[in-house]
């Protein structure tokens, strides 16, 4: 990348799902390499990076909440998955001579810090990942409002939604509906009043309210992380922007 990067801090929203690869359950080491391998020339480029993490790949509460379990230790139980991915992913970045920090939203002080704005904000200062696991530590609260709310806390100039072989939002989903079309850019009102796949309410008011850029992008693809930070966003981009459809499109979603 030539020339001023385009962001000066991001915020990196990994599912569960996006670090489970191919398989059923679990971590696919070859995907947690790559997303080193990518974080590694971001932050090589002068971009600031900090690292969402879910656990649906390990832990989902609302599925243990629909077998009977008490919603808020399922959620708890969801957090803990958080941990350990985001154990697994410094791991792959620090074998990639990455400096890194993981912060935790719940004690667990035996293998990651607590999670503290002003140490995350001078770690980041310092050109260190700082990858946020557990969550907001509150129950009924999801990963997708846990990266909007710590973007907007270390003050990051965008919130990229990597998601799993869905290159962007569409009007309806492109794997019930093969002709649905995909937004090229779309507002924040709109993504709320249609209800489209970006992220829950809650999190998307939040970004709406802290004029929060969101851009969703397939992390499958490859180099997708890098081009994205490095400002080629060919997925949707949700902010104060007029709602448009992209043109001709000709990508559609794998899998």
């Amino acid at each position: 990348m030539s020339g001023d990067p385009p962001y000066r801090r991001i915020l990196l929203k990994l599912s569960g799902e996006a670090l489970q690869g191919d398989r059923s359950f679990g971590l696919d080491p070859d995907i947690l390499d790559n997303i080193a391998a990518q974080l590694k020339k971001v932050r090589e480029n002068g971009i600031d990076v900090a690292i969402v993490v879910g656990g649906g790949n390990i832990f989902r509460g609302a599925e243990a909440e629909a077998t009977g379990m008490d919603r808020a230790t399922g959620d708890y139980a969801g957090m803990l998955a958080t941990i350990i991915n985001a154990l697994a992913l410094q791991d792959a970045l620090e074998r990639s001579n990455i400096d890194v920090r993981t912060q935790s939203a719940i004690p667990v002080t035996a293998v990651a810090e607590p999670y503290i704005r002003r140490r995350a904000m001078r770690h980041l200062e310092k050109g260190r990942v700082v990858i946020f696991a557990a969550g907001t530590g509150n129950p009924y609260m999801t990963t997708d409002t846990a990266a909007a709310l710590r973007a907007v806390e270390v003050d990051a100039d965008v919130l990229l939604m990597a998601k799993k072989n869905v290159d962007g939002v569409y009007e309806a989903d492109p794997f019930e509906q093969p002709n649905a079309r995909k937004f090229a850019t779309l507002s924040y009102l709109d993504a709320l009043n249609r209800r489209v796949q970006v992220m829950d309410s809650t999190a998307l008011s939040l970004c709406m309210e802290n004029s929060l850029p969101i851009i969703v992008f397939d992390v499958r693809k490859p180099g997708s992380i890098e081009r994205v930070a490095a400002g080629d966003h060919p997925g949707t981009r949700v902010g104060s922007v007029e709602t448009a459809f992209e043109e001709a499109s000709v990508t559609k979603p794998t899998g």
